[in-house]
């Protein structure tokens, strides 16, 4: 009974997580004693439950084909982040959601890429060495990134927002690798659990930013929630056509486009409460990003799934 249960809960996330932040956009009140810092033990709990989900064969990916992970990974850093500082200046955001959108096309891929490309029966095994790959370059490239589309304008603390994917993000991936290693029988009891959890964690941190923002996003929600639309439709299509430009098969251009379209929106949430905390709707994007991409992803996974082969 549990472990269908746990299979509901990840096989309608997407559903979880808009009731989620619907409720709290309805009644924030109902939540308002929670406070915003209780992010990052959730968004710790993701890691930790995607390094019991790893395993040394997606490692090693990144070295039989180093070439589809370079071109997966340059397409992640380069357009969500110019598609983000492009979108912010197309629809004049202010300081605070141009911050939050620019964080989001800076962050590394989301885990739900991997469920969501294995729907779409796309390339898993480049989708996940995509997403490892660039979870670990995310403590360099994140706070870089951000430091340059947004620095001029805002005070971007880079060595702060280092340490902070290192122990939000990188550390509980080790923990949860250093886990399954000690004790591999009982992580792999505990594997079909996992899902669920990462889920009702991700509705939670949903929920937890849009109620402490209730009131402001309703005010502008339209155009933060046109522009999130956006930024993932179009990063979707554009890895999507990078493959395609490149010959590369159809299962690799779907998992490349999904790897890119999809972000760790609950990190870019996290480090827009931590570092900048002067701007409350900084973390805004995010949370509306962590709604919509996975009722797009879900959306993509049945077009692609129902796709030919080489199309």
């Amino acid at each position: 009974m549990m472990k269908r249960i746990c299979k509901f809960i990840a096989d309608y996330m997407g559903v979880l997580v808009l009731a989620g932040a619907v409720v709290a956009l309805l009644r924030p009140e109902w939540f308002s004693s929670i406070k915003p810092t209780i992010i990052n033990p959730f968004l710790g709990i993701i890691m930790f439950g995607m390094g019991m989900a790893l395993r040394m064969e997606d490692f090693r990916i990144v070295f039989s084909r180093p070439r589809d992970i370079l071109i997966g990974c340059a397409a992640q850093f380069t357009i969500m982040p110019l598609l983000a500082w492009a979108l912010s200046r197309a629809f004049n955001l202010d300081e605070a959601l141009a911050i939050g959108v620019m964080l989001v096309g800076c962050c590394p891929g989301g885990t739900a890429s991997n469920v969501i490309t294995f729907l779409a029966k796309g390339d898993l095994a480049l989708s996940v060495g995509m997403t490892a790959t660039s979870t670990i370059l995310a403590p360099v490239l994140t706070p870089l990134l951000v430091w340059l589309l947004a620095g001029k304008t805002v005070d971007v603390d880079v060595v702060g927002m280092l340490l902070s994917i290192l122990w939000v993000v990188i550390l509980p991936i080790v923990a949860g690798l250093t886990v399954k290693w000690l004790w591999p029988k009982a992580s792999e009891q505990v594997k079909e659990y996992l899902p669920a959890v990462s889920s009702l964690a991700i509705a939670f941190i949903v929920l937890v930013i849009i109620s402490a923002n209730a009131a402001k996003l309703q005010l502008g929600g339209m155009i933060i929630i046109a522009v999130v639309i956006l930024h993932n439709i179009c990063g979707l299509g554009l890895g999507y056509l990078i493959g395609r430009l490149l010959h590369l098969p159809a299962e690799k251009r779907k998992a490349i486009s999904i790897e890119v379209g999809m972000q760790n929106s609950g990190l870019a949430s996290s480090l827009a409460t931590i570092h900048f905390a002067s701007y409350p709707m900084a973390s805004i994007p995010g949370a509306i990003f962590s709604v919509w991409h996975n009722i797009s992803g879900a959306i993509v996974a049945r077009i692609y799934a129902r796709s030919k082969k080489d199309g």
